[in-house]
């Protein structure tokens, strides 16, 4: 089946047919009517019909298909000939190109066919269509060289071209720098804005079958950088930031420059630290405020000029050592300046407070107060927790602040009071900041430049305040009634007691997780440069009052002390008499009560997050270590100095949890990584080893706290330090095992180590004898071998074993009897069973039993149970215990005689 080609001169979506004929009359070549229709071929030149495809892509149109190398024999106004080459830069290209000649790329005719598209009339060469639908304008360049060589890109490429930017039709710009009337059109109606370098890349990638220039991946790493062309000097800006600043600008295409610079176009003045502008600038700077810098990193775009305006009457003090020095002129203009700006600033709610005029050659913002210390002063003596009747007002309740006269003409009582609903007053405003400037605007789903943070990292920062804001907005509003209707009678406790069980729901979480809050607004800040210049925004807007995000949400965390101390100093000036005092002992008690609750959940917390991390750092870790009543107690790297576990001189690290204790293999020394509950609660959960390591630790046994019958501390000597040993026997085992370790860790105490193991040991039986789980022995009375702990022998033998991988007591011998008959003994005599004698162990009770002269350790055999306070061992074991001994392990009476 046979058709015209389609003459729209776009590419269609669909063709069911592939044929092509010549075009009708409105082809540029035919436009006599009564030329006939000759049958188009197709003609291949050159190497274009060594690339694979090529020739089947052309054949699959139906028409005659030749092969030339020059193309020039097929050259025929009357036949429309569709030249296909390998390159448009060689010589034969120019040719076809002057003689009129319909000429396509290759890699235009393969998407062509795969694609099913209509052939397109072809009025200029069309190499390929990875600019196919691009609709482009130019703005800011004067090279005309330049432009020439991006429009034939964009021509060959597919793409057109506008003179003038219509944003129904246009849907790229493209740009060498900001500014200017159709940039600011182009990021209104959110037209993308791109580079040269993205037409230069689309036409690099020419022979790339499929690649369009329209795709997320090359529009995005080819976008106009924010201040792309731009040259910028600072105006007092804070020092410290002065260099991130820097490196923002740099890397979003922009210079530092200075003010005498002719070149400069933008000068950034921070109305708070400059003075004075010289009045010799460059005649294309532009003086902006700061916020205007923040605002276009924020929304990813250069902001409007025109909206942020450089304005004088916004300075509050002068900035030494950057400006032109004042006249004495100019130092009264500054005064009268000055004055202005706290009346227009008092007119509109703000704190006095907040306005302090540094000293000659300091920074305003290092003189300003924090929040924390206003809420800590008396409203006599300060008025920084005072609010203006503009903001202080809810509905009809409107308190103004109080002058000295009428503080003077107030009982203590009242007075205190007023200084609670006022600090009372100010939290609840920095609560509603909080959420007005900062949680609602990244909640928003359609911010300019897309969404600062993921909603689950909002929801990390965010989350747990609402409630807090609720109860207090409501004690608030309480609080008000009780001022406008003030008695000394009135029951302020009551008010309190009313929300403590709110507040009890409502803190902990934002306490318990305040630090992760931290990290993850800290963590954002870094590597987010729009987010950073939206807290950057947020703190210079006037309800923050210079306050970061960071200093704001602290707040929560200190109002239930504040409170406190209010409230006891309430107490202090209410007379007994009075019927307020018992509840206002009831509402301190019941503060103080959910501070309480709160540090221990906080702990109990804290627990938790570090169960979590240590579990996701030890390789095949039980899952059921994880609990909800088991929580972190301490930890110790050890030497193993039997063959129990992993065989002597193994290293190893136990975990010691409320219940159980988890004994892992350290993998190298290199690689341990020491933990701690005062540094691993403050971090958030890491989620195990980072991507593409190990985990630093490997699982070899888990011993229930219950299943330890004795902790033995061995006694110190010049050949035997921090050495200690555990009895254990579970509940389905005949007779007991030994474990002894060193410990290896430098900043464990043995004995407060010892003394916390006890303690679980009492709490999991129930009984306050916690003392009565330790015992003290030498280690020649249990059969440890620390002979070679004092030259280090053991320690470098473990690391040969580490490198070799081989078992250490097969590399050395640390013993003199065997490992046969010890077990043999073991097997046969507790070292646990009781006995009513009171001889000391003599070697003639054992030395029967070793047959072949073997000379084996006394300690081997002699029973725990004979140790006394103050003697260390009691009698020799008679025959008939000895018999006792072979025949059943220990019981819950021994150990209790034990």
């Amino acid at each position: 089946m046979e058709t015209t080609c389609d003459m729209s001169g776009s590419v269609s979506a669909s063709m069911n047919y592939l044929t092509l004929q010549t075009p009708s009359k409105k082809s540029r070549r035919n436009k006599d009517d009564s030329q006939p229709v000759i049958t188009a071929k197709i003609c291949l030149v050159g190497k274009v019909r060594d690339v694979e495809g090529v020739q089947q892509a052309a054949e699959s149109f139906g028409v005659p298909v030749f092969y030339s190398e020059d193309g020039l024999e097929y050259v025929n106004p009357q036949h429309d000939t569709v030249f296909v080459l390998y390159e448009f830069s060689d010589p034969v290209y120019e040719v076809l190109y002057k003689k009129e000649c319909r000429i396509l790329g290759y890699p235009a005719l393969l998407d062509i066919v795969s694609k099913k598209y209509f052939m397109p009339e072809l009025d200029r060469p069309l190499f390929s269509i990875s600019m196919e639908n691009v609709v482009s304008c130019f703005t800011g360049f004067r090279n005309r060289e330049e432009v020439n060589t991006l429009v034939s890109c964009i021509h060959h490429m597919g793409g057109s071209i506008r003179k003038e930017f219509d944003c129904n039709k246009i849907t790229h710009l493209i740009a060498n720098k900001v500014g200017g009337e159709k940039y600011q059109y182009a990021v209104t109606f959110n037209i993308p804005v791109m580079s040269a370098s993205w037409v230069h890349s689309a036409w690099e990638k020419r022979h790339e079958l499929g690649v369009r220039a329209i795709d997320t991946s090359m529009q995005t790493s080819h976008a106009l950088k924010i201040f792309e062309g731009t040259s910028i000097c600072w105006i007092g800006v804070n020092d410290d930031e002065v260099a991130q600043m820097n490196e923002i600008l740099i890397n979003n295409g922009g210079s530092v420059t200075t003010l005498d610079d002719p070149n400069c176009t933008h000068v950034v003045i921070d109305p708070l630290g400059a003075g004075n502008v010289p009045d010799k600038l460059s005649s294309k700077a532009v003086l902006v405020e700061v916020k205007w810098f923040w605002v276009s990193i924020q929304m990813d775009i250069c902001a409007s000029e025109k909206l942020y305006p450089y304005k004088e009457a916004h300075l509050t003090s002068p900035r030494n050592g950057v400006l032109s020095p004042a006249t004495p002129g100019s130092r009264t203009r500054k005064r009268k300046r000055l004055k202005d700006t706290v009346s227009q600033l008092a007119a509109q709610g703000g704190s006095p407070s907040l306005l302090q005029v540094p000293s000659s050659g300091h920074d305003v913002h290092r003189r300003r107060s924090s929040i924390s210390e206003s809420g800590l002063l008396s409203l006599s003596g300060s008025f920084l927790d005072a609010t203006s009747p503009e903001k202080a007002g809810q509905g009809d309740l409107s308190i103004s602040v109080p002058t000295p006269q009428d503080l003077k003409a107030m009982s203590p009582r009242h007075q205190v009071f007023m200084e609670l609903l006022h600090t009372e007053m100010n939290y609840v405003e920095i609560l509603e900041t909080i959420v007005e400037v900062f949680k609602k605007p990244l909640e928003d789903p359609n911010q300019v430049g897309g969404s600062l943070l993921d909603p689950t990292e909002v929801k990390i920062i965010f989350g747990n305040l609402p409630p807090i804001h609720e109860i207090h907005s409501d004690l608030l509003a309480q609080l008000k009634k009780a001022a406008l209707n003030w008695r000394e009678d009135i029951s302020v406790g009551a008010l309190i007691l009313k929300h403590s069980h709110d507040l009890v729901k409502a803190y902990p979480p934002f306490v318990n997780f305040f630090e992760q809050t931290k990290e993850v607004l800290s963590v954002s800040d870094r590597s987010k440069p729009r987010f950073h210049a939206f807290l950057k925004l947020g703190q210079s807007n006037p309800k923050c009052r210079r306050q970061s995000l960071q200093e704001l949400l602290i707040r929560p965390v200190q109002r239930l002390p504040s409170i406190s101390l209010l409230l006891n100093d309430l107490l202090k000036q209410t007379p007994k008499s009075n019927p307020d005092y018992g509840e206002l002992e009831k509402a301190l008690s019941t503060i103080k009560e959910v501070m309480t609750h709160i540090n221990e959940d906080k702990r109990r917390t804290e627990g938790q997050v570090v169960l979590f991390d240590i579990f996701n750092d030890i390789e095949n870790c039980p899952a059921h270590i994880v609990s909800s009543h088991r929580s972190f107690v301490s930890n110790c790297d050890v030497v193993e100095l039997g063959d129990g576990i992993v065989g002597r001189g193994g290293q190893l690290t136990l975990f010691v949890f409320s219940d159980v204790i988890e004994i892992c293999k350290r993998r190298s020394r290199g690689n341990t990584l020491r933990r701690d509950v005062s540094t691993i609660s403050l971090q958030p959960p890491r989620g195990g080893a980072e991507k593409g390591s190990k985990p630093t630790y490997k699982h070899v046994e888990l011993i229930s706290v219950s299943h330890v019958k004795r902790v033995i501390d061995i006694t110190e000597t010049e050949d035997c330090q921090n050495v200690f040993a555990l009895i254990c026997r579970s509940h389905y085992e005949t007779k007991e095992r030994l474990y002894s370790f060193e410990i290896t860790s430098e900043d464990v105490d043995k004995v407060a180590f010892l003394k916390t193991l006890c303690r679980l040991m009492a709490n999991i039986t129930c009984r306050a004898d916690a003392e009565n789980y330790l015992a003290c022995m030498e280690a020649r009375q249990l059969d440890i071998d620390t002979g070679d702990l004092a030259s280090g022998t053991l320690r470098r033998a473990a690391r040969l074993a580490s490198k070799t991988r081989m078992a250490v007591n097969r590399a050395f011998s640390f013993s003199k009897t065997p490992n046969r008959l010890k077990r043999a003994m073991s097997t046969v005599m507790s070292p646990l069973r009781s006995s009513n004698s009171s001889n000391l162990c003599d070697s003639s009770v054992i030395s029967p039993m070793m047959n072949g002269g073997t000379v084996g350790m006394a300690a081997s055999c002699a029973n725990l149970a004979m140790m006394d306070s103050d003697t260390g061992l009691k009698t020799t074991p008679s025959s008939s215990t000895l018999k006792n001994f072979k025949s059943s392990s220990l019981g819950l009476n021994a150990h209790k005689r034990l």
